[in-house]
């Protein structure tokens, strides 16, 4: 995925939760940085939202795993290699081993599909949890050799993939999906932040392709897939 901005605390709705700000009389040694607090947020909101991808793939069984899925060119067990691998390379750029093309490399098809990619959200999870610093710099190869990223832009950048990601898979199984709203409030920015230019949406390997209409009404779900290329209506028998 590219993106041009990283979200900040302007970015994120007035309705989204936030910690309380620091009073006047705060000394400054309890006072708390708004980008301090903004990573704090995102932490949260991506191990809610990983964890939600993880009680979606915990239904799936061997026979799905030669579905299609809204990602076009993977089944569901490339999709679920693409995930696994993902949660892996971001919880080592999170410990500062990014830079190693071989955390972002799929091995052989895992045995247990979903218990590897619990176990690697389990691990991204972590390995945010411990990430204090929002200027703290990830590497992230899959995006780019060039520029490394602060914490909250490479945190919130998993966010939009496995708000998206969970839908993927919930979709191709046709389980329902509904995240917290406050999650979906904040996902909308980050998702409206990926630039819209076919050279970013078509490229090789782009997770996200054009925008899409979202239609009079949409929710908030529906805003953020079809910014990001997806029709709310696919299924799998019926591929838009």
């Amino acid at each position: 995925m590219h993106m041009n901005s990283g979200p900040s605390p302007q970015g994120l709705p007035e309705d989204v939760p936030r910690p309380p700000s620091p009073t006047a009389s705060s000394t400054t040694s309890s006072t708390t940085s708004p980008t301090v607090e903004l990573l704090a947020l995102l932490r949260d909101f991506d191990a809610r939202a990983v964890r939600t991808s993880v009680a979606v793939v915990r239904q799936v069984t061997r026979s799905d795993l030669p579905r299609p899925t809204p990602c076009s060119a993977w089944t569901l067990a490339e999709l679920l290699a693409h995930m696994t691998v993902q949660h892996r390379g971001f919880a080592a750029a999170a410990r500062g081993d990014g830079q190693d093309p071989a955390h972002w490399r799929a091995g052989p098809p895992a045995q247990d599909p979903v218990a590897a990619y619990a176990a690697a959200a389990d691990d991204v999870i972590a390995a945010f949890a411990g990430t204090d610093a929002p200027d703290r710099l990830f590497a992230l190869p899959e995006f780019t050799a060039s520029q490394r990223f602060p914490a909250t832009r490479a945190i919130g950048f998993h966010f939009i993939d496995y708000v998206v990601h969970g839908w993927d898979v919930a979709r191709t199984l046709g389980l329902p999906y509904a995240p917290d709203p406050a999650l979906l409030r904040a996902a909308l920015p980050i998702a409206e932040a990926v630039p819209t230019g076919d050279d970013h949406r078509l490229a090789p390997g782009s997770a996200f392709r054009p925008g899409l209409p979202a239609g009079e009404g949409a929710g908030l779900l529906d805003r953020i897939l079809t910014t990001l290329g997806r029709s709310p209506s696919w299924s799998p028998t019926a591929p838009c």
